[in-house]
């Protein structure tokens, strides 16, 4: 676990400027990742996408769709990589409500074992790097990337102007 966050944490915090994020902001915040129950062992990196974006969404202030649930490995390059146990993560994840799933493309045949039911109700999206899953996990094409990153930091050199 402290191995995922510290390589989600690493992507993000060399990638502030494609975020839309000032250089500097690391220098001006602390980030703390804490797992509930963190005591309690957990097996494997499978939460590394989802730290990597819930620390994007705290430092661009853009809150992730409560509609959409991940998992998959990240390397420091930014690579999702696959995990296992994608059919009990996929039914926890109808279970609580979801609509979408951003999983590892590498997992892909792991969908056929999923009940029909299952494969219908919720949208599968299948990744190969961070940047696929940031796309998704806050509904961005890459117009609205681009105009979103551009709003930004036009907001941050007016805010600098006013300073």
């Amino acid at each position: 676990m402290q191995e995922s966050a510290q390589a989600a944490l690493s992507w993000v915090r060399s990638h502030t400027a494609e975020l839309g994020v000032p250089d500097d902001w690391f220098a001006q915040h602390d980030v703390h990742v804490h797992v509930p129950a963190g005591a309690v062992p957990k097996d494997g990196p499978s939460a590394g996408i989802t730290m990597a974006t819930a620390i994007a969404s705290l430092i661009r202030g853009q809150p992730v769709s409560g509609k959409v649930g991940m998992t998959g490995e990240i390397t420091l390059t930014g690579q999702v990589l696959p995990i296992g146990g994608i059919r009990e993560k996929v039914l926890a994840a109808q279970r609580a409500g979801l609509e979408r799933v951003i999983l590892p493309r590498e997992n892909e045949h792991d969908l056929d074992e999923l009940p029909p039911e299952t494969r219908a109700e919720l949208t599968f999206v299948l990744v190969d790097s961070i940047r696929d899953v940031l796309e998704h996990a806050f509904d961005e094409t890459p117009a609205k990337t681009r105009a979103t990153r551009r709003r930004a930091s036009l907001e941050r050199q007016a805010a600098a102007a006013r300073d």
